[in-house]
């Protein structure tokens, strides 16, 4: 890794003094050129010498939109410019995605292994969306639950015999569309008397007890077996 200039953004003095102790034992290629604690300090700071890496915390005063709006500024303004969250924020997942959001080039959080020299050598070589193990661990497990639900949800789709018709249908019921709303879908080539019976097929299909069904329970129905995706409720073009 290279010689770099360096911005530590950080509001507690305990904390800095901790980010500095780690930065010139650890990375000694790090030349830190200033540091800011409030957003005023840091457009002072960066205007007078530009750096090639941002340290962030997110957590200004206070108020962690600071933090987020710093870092989209600066990508937007200082594109050549790389900016590294470090944050204490370890529970706040919106925030790591408003960050991320904002251009950020990684989120290293104040947990678990903090702040290491081949993540801050990963950011100086180009690399994007560094992130330390705590929120390594969280994308993980999201990623196999994700993958899990789609792999159940196709197996629904085979098991109770649905087709595209029979996915758009239900999901369109599921938002609230009528019938008649359905059918003039695009690409929907059904009547509101074939969309009836389409409907009774699916009942019979997903209650083979023979039960007499509605369109919300058919719906309510759809959703246990994950033939519709709760999180991808969206209408199609009309």
């Amino acid at each position: 890794m290279e010689n770099f200039k360096l911005i530590i953004v950080e509001d507690v003095p305990l904390e800095l003094k901790g980010t500095e102790g780690i930065i010139r034992n650890d990375i000694p290629e790090a030349d830190i050129i200033g540091t800011a604690s409030n957003e005023a300090d840091y457009w002072k700071l960066i205007r007078q010498q530009r750096p090639d890496l941002v340290l962030l915390d997110l957590g200004l005063g206070g108020s962690t939109t600071v933090g987020v709006e710093i870092c989209r500024q600066t990508k937007q303004n200082y594109k050549e410019v790389k900016v590294l969250i470090f944050t204490g924020e370890i529970l706040n997942e919106k925030l790591w995605v408003d960050a991320l959001d904002a251009g950020a080039d990684g989120i290293i959080l104040k947990s678990g292994e903090l702040l290491t020299r081949s993540d801050v050598g990963a950011v100086m070589e180009g690399k994007q969306l560094v992130f330390n193990e705590p929120i390594l661990k969280k994308i993980v497990e999201r990623f196999k639950r994700d993958v899990t639900m789609q792999l159940v949800r196709q197996e629904a789709l085979v098991n109770y015999e649905i087709d595209e018709y029979d996915e758009r249908f239900l999901r369109h019921l599921a938002l609230g569309y009528t019938k008649e709303q359905i059918t003039n879908l695009r690409g929907m080539p059904f009547g509101v008397k074939s969309l009836e019976k389409r409907q009774n097929e699916l009942v019979h299909k997903l209650f083979p007890e023979g039960e007499s069904v509605n369109a919300t329970r058919l719906v309510v129905r759809a959703l246990e077996l994950r033939i519709l995706d709760l999180d991808n409720l969206e209408p199609d073009a009309e």
